[in-house]
């Protein structure tokens, strides 16, 4: 369309329009007036309302100072506040003094504080989105080289599940206040919940008592030669956590988890029907083998058919995605956690992961994903169990006993671990050394040492933050593919390192 036809079809110039962030500078003025007036407005409003909520920077302020006061257990007025602001500052025609005061006079109830203070909130959380928007637009029109439309997508997806999660979706310094406050709520679940476990509990009693169950935002790393029955491990805790689920309702409504919680278990090796097999047999104690070839009695197969009616209650997904990356990763379990809920994932294993770059470099790739592991599990404070493979050394040792050097492309795995798990299982190694001939002289040694190990398995903790290493003794049900607590008391169930 040319100049001319366009000043045909607007005669007049359209008036230029201003678009102002979304606020509202009188509920927050409010807002503050209740508080100065009456310091319990404060607590209705200061466990979702933070001062960068504020949209006037000057509000910002004074909601901040005024917060700190309190929490002393002092009390907050215009007087008392007035010292702590920039004393030349003005607001138009008045000083800072003369508008506190102002607010203080012209205060609202306390009965409204609360929502004034969610109006505010959700004024804050509008600019946020609209901030991500454009963010959005400017990216995809700039198509820069470092930033293609799938990492774009992904990068949205990971602010707009911080900002749904969270309120806010920039990071920065936390008070100390804050973390204290952290700790001894965390204190007070352990308290609360069964077996007094501070983290979710792996449903192995002996594992528990060591490791006080998995941790928030852990991220333990479990390895192991093959053959060792890492992924029964793992199948075994999730199934676990799983099933032991109970429901508990935070005051705002939402859904937490009392005991045990629901699990995502991303198979990058077996098919989603295998793990199911796994755990079915390990319920039901029907050989999986036999539940693949069908040689199964009436009887076994009433039990695997009332096994999987109950199996389907139990908040247990599973993703089979074979070579998934870091990045598909994190955007599918931000995903269950919005849709589902989330309190412990699963990878197996590692080393069949892909990482960001498509360099031949492995152990930049490795460190790529144990790195982002860590922070997928702080960023949905949840913990991840990731399986990983050990180097063939261990093989070439007369001691098969695994060593933190034994993990593949060791470094990064584990320096980012908060815990390192080894499964060790001596019956393997015993089994493969027994005499061909009944006969040897050495055939009674083996015997003996045969039915030592048998049945039996080591979880060596190489590694823990939290806590101290060592070795925990479990009963290993190869057939079932169970690990379990040590039913005999002849066992010593923990040596300490």
């Amino acid at each position: 369309m040319n100049d001319a036809v366009r000043k045909l079809a607007n005669p007049q110039p359209a008036e230029p329009h201003y678009r102002e962030a979304p606020n509202n500078i009188e509920a927050e003025q409010a807002l503050l007036g209740a508080i100065l007036v009456n310091n319990d407005a404060y607590y209705r409003v200061s466990d979702f309302l933070k001062p960068p909520h504020l949209y006037e920077p000057l509000h910002r302020k004074i909601f901040e100072v005024a917060g700190d006061i309190i929490r002393m257990g002092k009390t907050a007025n215009p007087v008392t506040i007035k010292t702590f602001l920039p004393a030349d500052d003005k607001v138009g025609d008045m000083t800072v003094a003369q508008y506190l005061a102002r607010l203080a006079s012209e205060a609202v109830s306390i009965i409204n504080a609360e929502d004034y203070g969610r109006a505010i909130y959700d004024l804050a959380l509008r600019r946020a989105l609209i901030q991500i928007g454009e963010d959005v637009v400017n990216i995809a029109y700039d198509a820069p080289l470092d930033m293609p439309p799938q990492t774009q997508i992904e990068d949205t997806e990971r602010r707009l599940f911080e900002l749904a999660e969270t309120g806010r979706y920039d990071g920065g310094f936390q008070s100390f206040n804050d973390a204290v406050a952290l700790a001894i709520d965390m204190a007070g679940a352990a308290f609360e919940r069964d077996g007094n476990l501070s983290g979710i509990s792996t449903g192995i009693m002996s594992l528990d008592a060591r490791m006080g169950g998995l941790q928030r935002s852990d991220l333990i790393v479990l390895a192991g030669r093959p053959g060792m029955g890492k992924t029964s491990l793992a199948t075994n805790i999730a199934y676990n956590i799983a099933a032991a689920y109970e429901q508990d309702v935070n005051p705002d409504g939402s859904f937490k988890a009392k005991n045990g919680g629901v699990v995502g278990f991303y198979s990058l090796e077996m098919s989603s029907e295998q793990l199911a097999t796994r755990i079915i047999s390990e319920q039901t104690e029907v050989s999986s083998s036999k539940i693949r070839r069908g040689d199964i009695t009436e009887a076994d197969f009433e039990k695997l058919v009332a096994c999987s009616q109950m199996m389907q209650k139990v908040p247990l997904f599973i993703d089979q995605t074979g070579g998934i990356s870091i990045a598909q990763l994190s955007a599918r379990a931000r995903r269950l956690k919005r849709q589902r809920g989330l309190d412990c994932l699963v990878v197996d294993y590692i080393q069949l992961m892909t990482g960001a770059g498509k360099g031949d470099n492995r152990v930049q790739e490795i460190t790529q994903i144990t790195t982002g592991l860590k922070a997928l599990g702080k960023e949905l404070n949840v913990p991840i169990i990731a399986l990983s493979q050990l180097s063939r050394q261990v093989e070439s040792r007369e001691d098969k006993r695994p060593q933190l050097s034994d993990l593949r492309e060791s470094g990064s795995i584990e320096q980012d671990a908060d815990v390192v798990l080894f499964v060790f299982r001596e019956e393997y190694y015993v089994k493969n050394m027994e005499p061909r001939d009944l006969s040897d002289p050495k055939y009674p040694e083996w015997e003996t040492l045969m039915d030592k190990v048998k049945g039996t398995a080591d979880v060596i903790i190489a590694k823990q933050r939290h806590g101290p290493t060592g070795t925990v003794k479990l009963a290993f049900q190869s057939e079932f593919t169970r690990f379990a607590d040590l039913a005999e008391p002849s066992f010593s169930q923990y040596e300490e390192h």
